[in-house]
């Protein structure tokens, strides 16, 4: 199948960033505008009003969670069969234009999933705080210790083939999604890269990072998620 005839889900999750899911969407470039999905966690602003009116449809996820916005964002993507679904954050602080990167090293290098790696590439100062550096150092180097694959990121912004997708049968609803799917391709044996990506502040705070119980929650679930895919389990 050649590139052209491909078919893209850009996937948003989103909660509250009617400050920046505007310009988000405007960014993305015109081969991944067929289908744009936001995937609305529960916002209480015009976060889904914008997107529609910018063309995009919006997935409502039940419950409350980053994996929650992924999930109900691929259930509504997979009524058009899309052969390949990206993923990045509605914060602005991903650079839209930058998938496609990402779609090409997927597809020259023929891999399943790509990483788009803000450590490699250039983060603006101070868009990377000093928790989610290390947060990203240590779960690196736990997957490299456990499955020999040394990633640099855990980085949302991401593209993955659908059926890899289907293989790794994600099911994290919060913080563990990125390091679930990354954990979870090593254990599959699937061809996995990286990219270097721009990337900058964020509009508005974190939901994460940008508070002392974000912080810790995502950091335990993230080392959570290690463990129960590591390589001494069945699942």
């Amino acid at each position: 199948m050649k590139k052209s005839e491909l078919r893209t889900a850009v996937i948003i999750p989103a909660l509250n960033e009617s400050a920046s899911i505007g310009r988000v969407i405007q960014s993305i470039p015109d081969p991944f505008r067929e289908l744009i999905i936001v995937a609305d966690n529960g916002s209480t602003d015009k976060t889904a009003e914008i997107a529609q009116m910018l063309g995009a449809r919006i997935a409502f996820a039940k419950k409350r969670g980053y994996g929650a916005a992924c999930l109900s964002g691929i259930a509504l993507a997979q009524t058009f069969a899309p052969d390949i679904y990206i993923f990045l954050d509605a914060d602005y602080s991903d650079f839209p234009e930058d998938m496609t990167d990402l779609v090409s090293a997927l597809l020259e290098r023929d891999l399943d999933l790509v990483i788009g790696s803000r450590t490699l590439g250039k983060a603006e100062p101070g868009s990377l705080l000093p928790q989610a550096r290390f947060g990203n150092w240590l779960a690196t180097r736990l997957m490299y210790a456990f499955y020999g694959h040394l990633f640099s990121d855990l980085g949302p912004f991401r593209a993955i083939r659908s059926h890899a997708l289907s293989l790794l049968a994600m099911r994290d609803t919060d913080f563990g999604w990125t390091v679930e799917m990354q954990i979870k391709a090593l254990r599959h044996q699937l061809r996995v890269g990286e990219v270097s990506v721009r990337y900058r502040k964020r509009i508005g705070i974190s939901k994460i990072t940008g508070t002392i119980r974000g912080t810790f929650h995502a950091g335990v679930k993230i080392l959570w998620t290690i463990g129960r895919y590591g390589p001494w389990t069945q699942t």
